[in-house]
């Protein structure tokens, strides 16, 4: 069982997070004689009187000692930028949830509940696949790994054409707006916008589902997670938008992208009475009646 006595806490700069919801976190893991390390993008959102009380960082991977956890304070986007602070470390990630809706920040309004949960280990560990652009590897800088999704898509009002090989081998050539090219993950983000299918977390498969596609014919596709895909552009303008996770980048049409998945996973936490199905049934309101 993982012991949990170090934590570190991780919020977006441009985030949701108030001084309430910092205070309020930190307060509860001091009582419980949990060390806590604080981003310095939240160090402006902690009372005065609690600030010498904890330790604080720029980067998870230099902290003083490796945290036990990084606790993702504010939504779905920011466990995705806790993620770069992660990478291969294979520290423990738990995200609360001070956002709206959230299938990645789980913890809701149970804080003090489920951290006592974190600390006495009831909880599952959830290992979470990645997908990377793997060429270039440069256009993002060295943040060229999604928890969600990477996409292609136009820069401009013309659909674009997309030629897709798996592993060699000729797949479709896709005339469209772009496509989504998701992890079980991301199957619920931009995927599910586009009605692809829902992949349970743990699942290791790549989705690919394309945007507005001209041919109404072509439909989502899941393909083995140890697929290397490549991807050839064509279109009326100079450039193409690539996503990756939050961050974007316009390329040339000459520029084709290869994606696969790295060696290293997410280790994510479902605590006690927080499992995905019932996190699917109460975001999407599964069995909801709208006469009610």
């Amino acid at each position: 069982m993982v012991m949990i006595r170090n934590v570190a806490i991780f919020g977006s700069a441009n985030g949701r997070v108030t001084n309430e919801h910092v205070t309020k976190l930190v307060n509860i893991l001091l009582r419980k004689k949990i060390r806590v390390n604080l981003h310095h993008n939240l160090l402006c959102k902690l009372d005065e009187p609690v600030r010498e009380k904890v330790f604080f960082y720029l980067n998870i991977l230099e902290c003083e000692t490796k945290p036990d956890m990084v606790l993702s304070l504010g939504g779905d986007g920011t466990f995705l930028e806790t993620i770069l602070q992660v990478r291969d470390s294979g520290v423990l990630v738990a995200g609360v949830n001070a956002g709206r809706l959230g299938f990645l920040a789980n913890i809701q309004d149970d804080i003090e509940e489920s951290i006592d949960k974190l600390i006495s280990g009831r909880f599952t560990i959830i290992e979470r696949h990645l997908i990377k652009l793997l060429e270039p590897v440069d256009i993002l800088g060295n943040s060229n790994v999604a928890l969600n999704d990477i996409t292609i898509q136009k820069s401009d009002l013309n659909m674009i054409m997309i030629k897709v090989f798996v592993d060699d081998l000729y797949l479709n050539t896709y005339w469209a707006d772009g496509l989504i090219i998701s992890t079980a993950t991301g199957s619920t983000a931009y995927n599910l916008s586009t009605g692809g299918p829902i992949l349970v977390p743990e699942d290791d498969s790549i989705i690919i589902s394309p945007l507005s596609p001209h041919n109404l014919t072509v439909r989502p596709i899941i393909l083995p997670g140890n697929s290397k895909l490549m991807f050839t552009m064509e279109g009326r303008s100079s450039e193409y938008l690539v996503t990756c996770d939050f961050r974007s980048v316009r390329v040339p049409f000459s520029m084709q992208l290869i994606i696969g998945q790295p060696e290293y996973k997410i280790r994510t936490v479902n605590i006690d009475g927080h499992d995905f199905f019932s996190t699917l049934r109460n975001k999407l309101m599964w069995g909801a009646d709208p006469r009610n």
